[in-house]
């Protein structure tokens, strides 16, 4: 018999995680399926996964979620869903990561009591507000510039963390162009939780550099 997982039991594996979170790309990843990478990823350690893929259709997106998944639980590893809470729901995954143009937070912890909710905050007001609509994290960035979004000009800076982070007392992650190099400088700031597209899925061996960068954020925490 499976015990149903509550939010606080999710929230508490989230919290006590010092940790590379790696977010799926298959068009970043020189080649390699989402299928491939998060083999990679779970083999160098990582404990968050996010499946972000916004090309797939409904139905092959939710047949790739069941197996991320079926692979996640076996791993030990959370599994956050982008922009789709229907289909974080339907596969049981541990939350969904919302953006400014998803549905509100709010909306999503009222049809999801139980699930991690994180919310994108460019701003800081983003980042105060977090909590009041129903968010379990937010994710500060981008932090530097980046090829993941195409089309952004405005990019925070390191000075943004200790801003945004002193408007709530939620758990927060940082996201944006971030490189090997700056794991020491992100640490001393108080990051925990790096979230990284380019620097992981581009990797020519996504194992050893998934491992690379949480045992780096360990040493330096």
């Amino acid at each position: 018999m499976t015990t149903k997982k509550t939010l606080q039991n999710r929230l508490n594996t989230f919290k006590k995680q010092v940790t590379i979170y790696p977010v799926s790309c298959e068009r970043l990843a020189n080649g390699r399926s989402d299928y491939e990478w998060l083999e990679a990823v779970l083999a160098g350690g990582a404990k968050i996964v996010q499946l972000r893929d916004k090309e797939s259709d409904d139905r092959r997106l939710y047949s790739k979620a069941v197996i991320f998944r079926e692979k996640t639980s076996r791993a030990g590893c959370l599994l956050i869903i982008n922009n789709r809470l229907d289909i974080a729901l339907a596969v049981d995954a541990d939350g969904v990561h919302l953006g400014n143009s998803d549905l509100p937070a709010a909306e999503a912890r009222r049809l999801a009591p139980d699930i991690i909710i994180g919310v994108s905050a460019n701003t800081e007001a983003q980042a105060a507000s977090a909590a009041s609509r129903g968010a379990s994290y937010f994710n500060i960035g981008p932090i530097y510039p980046t090829k993941t979004k195409e089309g952004l000009t405005d990019f925070l800076g390191l000075a943004a963390i200790a801003r945004f982070s002193a408007r709530s007392e939620l758990p927060f992650t940082v996201m944006g162009g971030i490189k090997f190099r700056h794991i020491e400088q992100l640490t001393g700031l108080g990051v925990r939780r790096i979230a990284v597209v380019t620097a992981i899925s581009q990797a020519p061996d996504i194992a050893a550099e998934t491992k690379k960068w949480y045992e780096k954020i360990h040493e330096s925490c």
